[in-house]
């Protein structure tokens, strides 16, 4: 497909022309109340995946099953290019959303789509259904405005349906079906824009590792006066382990934990300080009064490309009213840290390992546990796909593209540990857009762009997205 305005508006006219006809797809898979969540809704979800396999078929993929795992199924589907020696390409989405009811706040039904003022309301209409869907309709156009009968790229689905449930059986599910998933570039349509203003491409997401670690003192709560100031109380080494997490600059204080950290150049960080950041409506969105963390980092770059350690929860000995004085018998903490490209879950895991053993007195028995881990995922700026992403935007939006990082964390780095092939974001949603809260909602003219940069963006891989 040339680079050229005609070719622009071809593709512009094609999604305009078509954009009632997908608006009513869109909303017949919203009300599919696929909530992995609740089981319940199981059928649901199965549903769902069922609906949107049909859908790719009408689309016109020539592959398209349902993949079935201990928990809810996953779609996969495929349209080789017919070209031997074409990129290959695989989307991530996900079909499953968070639960919802009109007693949480929803204005109207959160499974009966409703469009107002350009904007879709709807559970899952910009996490993630419509984000997914958006991809059908750029396809559909990328054939229509090249006059060819296949992408330009060997073209790749993986939609699964456990990702609002934390994607427990994703990780296998894709080891088990990486020949089938093999492929040059992964595309993560599950995450968004800086805002309508200012349309940006993600370029990373960090890592998390999170457990709990349940601290035992004496048998049973004994007396305070009796014996308090004499024997480890769990409670206090608990507090102990909180406060000694950091040191005064806010570093984490555990030893290792910063090992293989890949550092910001100076370019990145100069990039995120182009964003237009307000702090203080930022403050106001974290419903906080003021910023703190690692000396020497903005904000930003605090949320998007450092590592952290955070309390979760801390619990022990008696919580009801009044007073009980007791040595308490036992106590817990729950702490997560977010990881960084570079870092190692494994070794993370160990080094706080060994440094929880090394804070605590004799006397003081415990156990860790770790919960399912994410790892981090970046891709450089200087990406060829990564760059021919960026010029799919800029053409569909007419503007500059900048570029953001991920705070959270999600399956995204699970792809790129199995498949070998680099990550790369594209979504179009915005902060208002309200995932997993009342009245979700998709802006209608950003969905149409996220279906012309998809439009835009397969024959700029097959032309340069190649290292």
């Amino acid at each position: 497909m040339s680079n050229t305005p005609d070719t622009d508006n071809a593709v512009r006219a094609y999604v305009d022309s078509h954009r009632a006809a997908f608006l009513a797809e869109l909303s017949e898979w919203l009300r599919i109340p696929s909530v992995s969540a609740d089981p319940a809704r199981a059928d649901d979800v199965r549903r769902s995946a069922q609906w949107l396999r049909d859908h790719l078929v009408a689309t016109g993929f020539p592959v398209a099953e349902i993949w079935d795992t201990p928990g809810a199924p996953a779609v996969f589907a495929e349209w080789p290019s017919g070209d031997p020696d074409a990129l290959t390409v695989l989307v991530y989405g996900h079909h499953d959303v968070q639960p919802a009811d009109r007693e949480d706040g929803w204005r109207t039904d959160p499974f009966e789509p409703v469009i107002e003022d350009g904007r879709l309301y709807g559970r899952g209409a910009a996490d993630d259904k419509g984000q997914v869907l958006f991809h059908t309709l750029g396809i559909r156009a990328h054939l229509s405005v090249t006059g060819r009968g296949a992408p330009a790229v060997n073209l790749k689905l993986l939609i699964e349906g456990e990702e609002e449930s934390g994607s427990p059986h994703f990780p296998e599910l894709i080891r088990a079906h990486a020949d089938r998933l093999a492929c040059d570039t992964v595309i993560v349509s599950d995450t968004g824009m800086w805002s309508e203003d200012t349309p940006t491409v993600c370029t990373g997401m960090r890592g998390l590792v999170d457990c709990q670690i349940d601290l035992h003192g004496p048998g049973q709560d004994i007396h305070s006066g009796s014996f308090g100031g004499a024997v480890p109380n769990p409670a206090t080494e608990a507090a102990r382990l909180a406060a000694a997490l950091h040191d005064a600059d806010r570093k984490v204080a555990i030893p290792g934990f910063y090992d293989g950290v890949v550092e910001l150049t100076g370019r990145e960080r100069a990039l995120f300080a182009e964003l237009p950041f307000d702090e203080a409506g930022w403050l106001r969105t974290a419903h906080s009064r003021a910023t703190l963390g690692e000396a020497g980092y903005s904000t930003l770059e605090r949320i998007w490309a450092r590592p952290t350690a955070e309390v979760n929860g801390i619990g022990g000995g008696y919580q009801g009213p009044g007073g009980k004085t007791i040595v308490p018998s036992a106590a817990q903490l729950k702490l997560s840290f977010r990881l960084v490209a570079g870092q190692d879950v494994e070794k993370v895991q160990a080094a706080v390992r060994d440094w929880v053993a090394a804070q605590l007195p004799a006397g003081i028995r415990h156990e860790i546990t770790y919960w399912g881990a994410t790892r981090p995922c970046l891709t450089p700026l200087d990406h060829p796909a990564l760059q021919s992403v960026v010029r799919a935007m800029g053409r569909a939006f007419g503007q500059e593209i900048r570029f953001t990082r991920e705070g959270g964390s999600g399956p995204a780095a699970d792809l790129q540990d199995v498949l070998g092939a680099p990550v790369l974001f594209l979504g179009i949603s915005v902060p208002s857009d309200g995932w997993h809260a009342p009245n979700e909602k998709v802006e209608l003219g950003l969905l149409m762009k996220g279906a012309e940069t998809a439009a835009h963006l397969w024959d700029d891989l097959a032309e340069n997205g190649r290292e």
